[in-house]
């Protein structure tokens, strides 16, 4: 494909302008369909951690939304979801990809996790900028049934009683929990995907099927957002306490919320709803780049340093 040029020693492509843009709208359209399938999952954790007393366990918040709002229920704040992480997913992984090539044109002689975190972190800096009116939005509907009903009436209602402050409330606490997400996701992804290589398949990228490369980018996918959503759980609640009000800054939420809660509350529901979410997209992602003639994601040693060790252990 055009804008993609030559092998670097990691196994990488080289990439142009094409590239990145092919991984923006990869990344926009995995992050914003996969969002949109788990909204129930997602109505179930933000009004768990808003009414932690009301809604305790998932059955009883099921049941409860279930037979006070009907089904319709499960289903709200879907257009922001898509929207919103859409956006933050074009960002995410469109300039993942190009501070990746930007930091190790710079940083030659940098560690390679280094390059991963630098490279997330940047993208995820901008790509919450993007998400955060989406995110404000996306937590009343949800939490608040008689706010509004999604985002054409939602935005103009927060600005008129908030302002421009309404929708960047919760950016700090926003940046809190998606900047180590993603830099932990994005490393474990990379070096999740060089371990199956080089010590599960025991083969070149390149020599496998493309069936076998989603396969490992699957695998690799499921445990960046298993170990990513362990982390940042705290943040998550934070996040939810300051969108609905519950507290007015973040010290604030967190002494409201508790220590302890702050990792415990809503963690098993933010499990499932994280790992198949972050597995799905990255599956879409690969799929996305491989029916635009491009590798699937992840690096992996150099061919000839590779063959070397599969020789070595035959």
């Amino acid at each position: 494909m055009r804008g993609v040029e030559k092998k670097t020693l990691c196994g990488e492509l080289n990439p142009g302008p094409g590239y990145f843009w092919v991984c923006t709208i990869g990344g926009m359209l995995s992050a914003g369909t996969t969002h949109v399938v788990i909204t129930p999952l997602d109505v179930l954790k933000v009004n768990m951690q808003v009414y932690p007393i009301k809604y305790n366990t998932i059955s009883s918040c099921f049941l409860t939304l279930l037979r006070e709002q009907g089904p319709s229920a499960f289903w709200r704040g879907w257009g922001t979801k898509f929207f919103g992480y859409g956006v933050q997913g074009g960002f995410r992984f469109g300039l993942y990809e190009y501070f990746k090539k930007l930091y190790s044109n710079v940083l030659v002689d940098y560690n390679r996790s280094f390059i991963f975190f630098a490279s997330s972190a940047s993208a995820e800096v901008l790509a919450n900028v993007a998400l955060c009116p989406f995110e404000a939005i996306k937590v009343r509907v949800q939490a608040q049934p008689h706010f509004a009903k999604g985002l054409l009436d939602g935005f103009p209602k927060l600005y008129a009683s908030e302002g421009l402050y309404g929708f960047y409330r919760g950016l700090v606490p926003l940046w809190g929990r998606n900047l180590p997400f993603s830099m932990i996701m994005f490393s474990s992804f990379e070096h999740s995907v060089d371990f199956l290589y080089r010590n599960v398949i025991r083969r070149r990228k390149e020599d496998c099927s493309t069936v076998q490369q989603l396969g490992v980018t699957c695998l690799a996918g499921c445990a960046a957002g298993s170990v990513a959503s362990l982390i940042t759980n705290p943040a998550d609640n934070i996040v939810a306490s300051l969108y609905n009000r519950k507290a007015d800054s973040l010290l604030l939420a967190v002494k409201k919320i508790g220590l302890l809660n702050l990792f415990t509350r809503s963690l098993p529901i933010r499990i499932i709803l994280v790992g198949p979410v972050v597995t799905l997209q990255w599956l879409f992602y690969d799929t996305i780049k491989v029916l635009s003639g491009l590798p699937t994601s992840g690096e992996v040693l150099a061919d000839e340093e590779l063959d070397k060790e599969v020789n070595e252990k035959v």
